[in-house]
């Protein structure tokens, strides 16, 4: 999953950037909201963490530009305002949550993958699709109630795979959703995750998990269970 993380005290953005990445998350940062709205308009994110106090442009304002420009990704906001009135302002700008300073990074993250299984249509923490688990919480996979053991970036791919269960999945989609900007990004090394996703889920080729659509991309084929 790729974030869009925009924060002015630079502390707070190297801290929140390494954990997230730690975490599995691709991570673009900018540190003023003139910069956040450049990276949002031009990159296909899957989230945003935006603080509202920021110069150049407020928070308030990059989240409203945001949405005018089309760009439906969720959107959780970060304030030092415990006030309700300015909760509801950032809701009515078009934020999707908001998280009041200081916070737990784990409460973040919670709330962060709450938003993003939301946006794909997922209303548990756990995508089930047939007799595969993927536990979005605790980061495992499971066949049959078996755990599978995959690599970070394994899993990054199935995750966004799972999360789009039954749509088509360009290798360029893919790729932006995965990697960092400067991962090498070439495709043969993406065919090889896929290659070692389809003999750890299905070593007997009994289910089938992954289809290549030639020349397009791929599918999570199994059909989600909710």
């Amino acid at each position: 999953m790729r974030v869009l993380l925009v924060e002015d005290e630079a502390p707070l953005r190297e801290t929140l950037a390494a954990r997230l990445k730690r975490e599995g998350f691709a991570v673009d940062t900018a540190g003023d909201g003139e910069e956040g709205l450049y990276h949002g308009k031009e990159v296909p994110f899957d989230i945003a963490v935006i603080d509202l106090g920021l110069p150049k442009m407020s928070g308030m304002d990059l989240v409203k530009a945001l949405r005018e420009a089309g760009q439906k990704f969720p959107i959780l906001i970060l304030t030092a305002r415990s006030s309700w009135q300015d909760k509801v302002e950032g809701l009515k700008s078009g934020a999707d949550d908001y998280l009041v300073k200081p916070f737990h990074v784990e409460e973040l993250l919670a709330r962060m993958n709450a938003l993003l299984r939301r946006a794909a249509g997922w209303s548990k923490p756990t995508l089930d699709c047939g007799p595969v688990r993927l536990d979005l919480s605790a980061q495992t996979v499971s066949v049959n109630g078996s755990g599978v053991d995959l690599t970070s970036y394994e899993y990054k791919v199935l995750e966004y795979l799972m999360l789009h269960a039954g749509e088509l999945v360009s290798k360029a989609d893919l790729t932006e959703h995965i990697y960092q900007q400067d991962f090498d990004r070439d495709s043969n090394v993406l065919e090889v995750f896929i290659g070692r996703l389809r003999k750890k889920l299905d070593p007997e080729g009994e289910i089938k998990p992954i289809e290549t659509v030639r020349g397009r991309g791929y599918r999570f084929a199994i059909p989600r269970d909710e």
